[in-house]
């Protein structure tokens, strides 16, 4: 009960935020104020605000009043969530449409990502992914030929193809790695996401496994500018961010 309670009463600041009933630099009330409210305890309480902190929504500092920081849609990495977990944990109305779905042989690359042979057949998924009634992302994934009977059977309007493969065929994501960079639009990413083509989107190219290791997906997703920002917590001790050289610089 304790684990659901804080989860909700941080889903209700959270809207508030985003909303403005908290604007940016304002103050949240008091742990005690809040714990009172929401009839919890103040433990409690400190959960859903430690939740809210970690996606930089309000300043991390205990002890005080947390201050409004930002109130953009903010997705954190610190936990392996689909799109559509994220979207509606914020608050958003989410919706998807299968736009493509292609059995063809996987190119080396994905073959490489997907830990297949080159010529494997694959299934490729185009996908258009909208936040409340905007279209933010145009989704591309290869699934691997063990994955690709599950997500033939899913209906166009799948909000979460992820989400449901692991609810009907038991094949669930325990781990990730994310890539991420910008790239300019296409003219299919433009026509989709209702842009100017060589418009700025942010890339994010992601792998995910299950907890044997087997591969499921490889995505590439890509973002029209302003509709999301990433969050990446780190210390001197942990450092799950590590930076590359894009392709266009030498050494």
């Amino acid at each position: 009960m304790g684990a659901t309670r804080y989860r909700e009463i941080a889903e209700s600041l959270r809207h508030a935020i985003r909303t403005g009933t908290y604007p940016l630099g304002s103050r949240l009330p008091s742990e005690s104020d809040l714990a009172t409210r929401w009839e919890v305890s103040r433990g409690t309480v400190r959960q859903a605000v430690a939740l809210l902190a970690s996606e930089g929504l309000i300043g991390s500092r205990q002890g005080a009043r947390r201050v409004v920081l930002r109130q953009e849609r903010r997705q954190s990495f610190q936990q392996l969530n689909s799109f559509a977990q994220w979207a509606q944990a914020m608050g958003c109305e989410v919706t998807s449409r299968i736009l493509t779905r292609t059995l063809r042989p996987a190119t080396d690359e994905e073959a490489e990502r997907l830990d297949t042979d080159p010529g494997t057949e694959i299934l490729y998924v185009l996908r258009l992914r909208h936040l409340d009634g905007e279209p933010v992302m145009v989704e591309r994934t290869v699934y691997a030929d063990w994955v690709a009977p599950a997500v033939l059977e899913l209906p166009e309007d799948c909000v979460s193809i992820m989400d449901s493969i692991a609810e009907r065929a038991d094949i669930v994501a325990h781990y990730g790695e994310h890539l991420i960079d910008a790239v300019a639009a296409g003219s299919e990413d433009a026509r989709l996401l209702q842009i100017r083509r060589a418009s700025p989107l942010l890339r994010q190219r992601h792998l995910s496994y299950t907890a044997a290791g087997r591969a499921i997906e490889w995505t590439d997703d890509r973002y029209r500018a302003g509709s999301v920002v990433f969050n990446v917590m780190n210390s001197a001790a942990a450092a799950p961010l590590e930076r590359r050289a894009g392709p266009d610089v030498t050494g």
